[in-house]
């Protein structure tokens, strides 16, 4: 067989493992938060939880995942994420009380750790070239699959019931993700010796690879950082407030979720058009584009009456939120090269994990349970991270380039 068609099966793969983590975190939750809430008579604050646990996990897990890959190969990575994320399902079938959702969550967060990173790594590896494209591809899955679920969610569950609905995503999540894995092989990149060195030279014709702690000591990881907590705060949190909003605005369930699906479907496209485009205009131009328009649509949404138009804006923050996945992978090599790619990738996802589940979804929970519901002062302070982010990004550039706005005497 040959590369060319290896890389694609490996691509393939990893695409298939991750969608159902995709599923399962970003349309989950928001399809069932109005039946969680009555099962447990607990408010909107204890709900915006669940994401809560989910971002905790990936920013703990995720950077041990990066180190644990080098070691045991994505293919070992992805059969234990496709595992755990499909018998996860198992246990919220008999989820009793918030702790057993809780639990859930954290699992799920890190079932998607040991699949996303390896399935990042092995795409980028098999076409260094097109690292924007491959890395988009990826992502797509992960974020379009929630699109595609979320209706077919709220079709089980009036079909088949709470308990069924969950066996039979159970089995069938656990035994596609974990033939996909099995293809999700890795190409034999030969690094230097000198590798783990300041300043090693990258295989991919990336430039040099930084090690774990140069990259710590560089203005762009941290503006990638901040930007992580501050858009993926924004992005994450219309998970839940997307059919919560159109339910306050006096639509019924299976209307409101609408917004939701059309969040979640410009969320998965966005993650293969940025990550195109981005080879061609830039990452750091693109990044910042999307991240301007979905603050300009947090701002104009709480003020929109109509479902279709309501829908649109949803879909620019979505679309934001994917181009924040979708890019920001390839940019990360970029700037720190591809050989500690997975370290440093998962260190640049603490703040997502640690942050942003904290200001993002819970914090906006609790905000609508102390106004009585007040979606302007939610949307308002989602606004500003993403015009926050849509600055930020612009600052995340290789060692030694000013960004382009800069005199270019600052960059020497």
């Amino acid at each position: 067989m040959t590369d060319n068609k290896r890389g694609i099966l490996a691509i393939s793969g990893a695409s298939m493992a991750i969608f159902w983590s995709g599923g399962f975190i970003f349309g989950f939750p928001g399809v069932m938060a109005s039946y969680w809430q009555d099962l447990f008579h607990v408010g909107k604050g204890a709900i915006g939880n669940i994401l809560f646990f989910v971002l905790a996990a990936v920013g703990f897990f995720m950077f041990f995942v990066g180190r644990w890959q080098e070691k045991y190969g994505t293919r070992a990575m992805i059969t234990i994420g496709a595992s755990l994320s499909g018998l996860d399902m198992f246990l919220i079938a008999h989820a009793s009380n918030l702790s057993c959702l809780y639990l859930w969550a954290f699992l799920m967060g890190t079932a998607s750790c040991f699949v996303y990173i390896p399935g990042l790594t092995t795409a980028q590896r098999w076409f260094p070239a097109r690292r924007g494209l491959v890395a988009g591809i990826v992502n797509f899955m992960f974020g379009v699959a929630a699109a595609v679920m979320a209706p077919l969610f709220g079709i089980l569950l009036s079909s088949l019931g709470y308990v069924w609905m969950n066996y039979v995503l159970a089995v069938v999540a656990l035994l596609i993700g974990v033939i996909a894995a099995q293809f999700t092989e890795t190409p034999r990149t030969t690094f230097p010796q000198s590798g783990a060195a300041s300043g090693a030279a990258d295989p991919h014709g990336l430039g040099h690879s930084l090690t774990v702690s140069e990259s710590l000591r560089t203005s762009s990881f941290w503006f990638l950082w901040v930007t992580w907590a501050l858009q993926g705060a924004a992005g994450i949190a219309m998970v839940t407030l997307s059919t919560a909003f159109g339910i306050s605005r006096g639509f019924s369930l299976e209307s409101a979720v609408i917004l939701l699906t059309a969040f979640n479907t410009a969320n998965g496209t966005s993650r293969l058009v940025t990550g195109f485009l981005s080879d061609i205009i830039g990452r750091n131009f693109t990044m910042s584009v999307t991240f301007l328009a979905a603050g300009a649509a947090y701002f104009v949404l709480p003020h929109s009456q109509s479902l279709a138009f309501m829908a649109i804006l949803a879909a620019v923050i979505g679309f934001a939120f994917g181009t924040l996945f979708g890019v920001s992978a390839p940019l990360a090599t970029d700037c720190f090269g591809l050989r500690h790619f997975g370290a440093i990738f998962g260190l640049v996802f603490t703040a997502y994990g640690f942050i942003s589940g904290v200001i993002g979804p819970s914090l906006a929970g609790y905000l609508l349970d102390a106004t009585n519901g007040n979606f302007y002062v939610v949307f308002a302070y989602l606004g500003v991270f993403c015009l926050l982010s849509g600055v930020f990004i612009r600052f995340v550039v290789p060692p030694h380039v000013a960004p382009r706005w800069l005199p270019q005497q600052e960059s020497e």
